[in-house]
């Protein structure tokens, strides 16, 4: 029997507390600073969009998002786990586990269900790179509320008894890289060296990586220079994958690997690990399985269309695939397909997660995930704690947070 070492999740979530803002924001913004109000809520699916009715005299209690103009409600799948089945309906923080928001808690779950650390990306007010703050108009307020937030993650979410066991991950003021770069750095003297970006700007209506002016570069210099880890989770373009407006979410759901594939691609052959030969990413929630045919893929375009006009030209100083290693870290909850193709991905670049409290989670029972895929990809042992622990380690540099083996 191969050893499962407790586990380093790099994709949890954390519920935001209620008084997050309001307890850092100065008291001028106390009407317009993100805060919560109970009210009741009706959610529905129409043109495969969701809706949501605020006040809905048969709607069920919700809590409530409030942040200038923005109306937000709390809905389950934010915080799943401890709900018997899959359902998108309003809730309070009264109803969710304990464990999405109270570090306690979240600790106690963590030690139940096997795992030693854990990454938490935003959750319901940012969304998972926040993209909340940017599409507000007040952007000198929603500046205050990045800075805030991660003020929060870090000083007090990864803080006291979390202290190396919660990794801290930040976000950054999207709209301005310069901006994006000076709260890297700021973050970084406070002892956080992860951050979350968008999987895919432009669908934001923010430039590409592919953009000639290189918009994003002070960012992706700023994240070199402090060795922070660029983070995308699937749905952090505010774009997810279906095939119509009215394919049920199942459909969606088994596409979400396609945003890691199209971003994979991007970041590939935009030539920005050229120009930042230190930089390196991670994908949360995309898994692997699909990547071995892209990358063929990719090299094989290179090869075809090296030396062809701007348009169908690659300029890269290697092939497409060669960059994945020390660059790139895939990431898989239940992936076996993936990790029965590790050699086409590369075992050193392949980390495992938790997701929780997400609908995904495999809590309570990670350790019995965790151990079927072993016997059935045929891990060894080095194979295991790789996945498990050691990829997590070397890829985020966590040994400043006194994890080394």
């Amino acid at each position: 029997m191969t050893t499962i070492p407790r586990i380093i999740s790099v994709d949890d979530h954390v519920v935001e507390p209620p008084t997050l803002w309001t307890d850092r924001l100065p008291a001028r913004f106390a009407d317009r600073a993100p805060r919560v109000v109970r009210d009741r809520a009706k959610f529905s699916y129409l043109g495969g969009r969701f809706h949501a009715e605020r006040g809905a005299a048969d709607g069920a209690w919700c809590d409530w998002w409030l942040y200038d103009d923005l109306e937000y409600p709390f809905p389950r799948l934010s915080a799943a786990v401890g709900f018997e089945g899959i359902e998108n309906v309003p809730t309070t923080f009264d109803e969710i586990r304990p464990g999405a928001w109270q570090q306690k808690d979240r600790l106690a779950d963590m030690d139940a269900n096997h795992v030693d650390a854990s990454i938490c990306f935003p959750n319901v007010l940012p969304r998972f790179c926040g993209q909340t703050f940017y599409e507000r108009e007040d952007k000198a307020l929603a500046l205050l509320c990045v800075e805030a937030y991660n003020d929060w993650i870090i000083d007090e979410w990864c803080a006291g008894e979390g202290k190396g066991r919660l990794i801290p991950l930040t976000i950054v003021p999207l709209w301005d890289p310069t901006l994006a770069a000076r709260e890297i750095h700021r973050c970084a003297k406070k002892g956080s060296f992860a951050v979350s970006f968008s999987e895919n700007p432009f669908h934001l209506g923010l430039p590409s990586v592919h953009d000639p002016s290189r918009f994003w570069d002070p960012f992706f210099r700023a994240c070199e220079e402090t060795d922070t880890v660029v983070n995308m989770h699937i749905g952090s373009s505010s774009k997810m994958p279906s095939t119509s407006d009215d394919a049920p979410h199942a459909v969606a759901s088994c596409l979400t690997f396609s945003n890691t594939m199209g971003s994979l691609l991007d970041f590939l052959i935009s030539g920005v690990f050229d120009r930042f030969p230190r930089l390196r990413v991670a994908y949360s929630e995309g898994q692997v399985g699909w990547m071995p045919f892209v990358l063929e893929r990719a090299d094989n375009v290179f090869r075809h269309r090296q030396g062809a006009s701007d348009a169908y030209g690659i300029k890269l100083d290697r092939k497409p695939s060669e960059y994945i290693e020390d660059h790139v870290w895939g990431c898989i909850y239940d992936d076996l397909t993936g990790l029965r193709l590790r050699d086409a991905v590369g075992m050193r670049q392949i980390t495992f997660e938790v997701d929780y409290p997400h609908a995904d989670s495999t809590f309570p029972h990670t350790l019995e995930t965790a151990t079927r895929l072993v016997e059935q990809a045929g891990l060894d042992e080095d194979e295991s704690y790789r996945l498990f622990r050691g990829n997590a380690i070397h890829a985020y540099g966590l040994e400043r947070f006194g994890i080394t083996s």
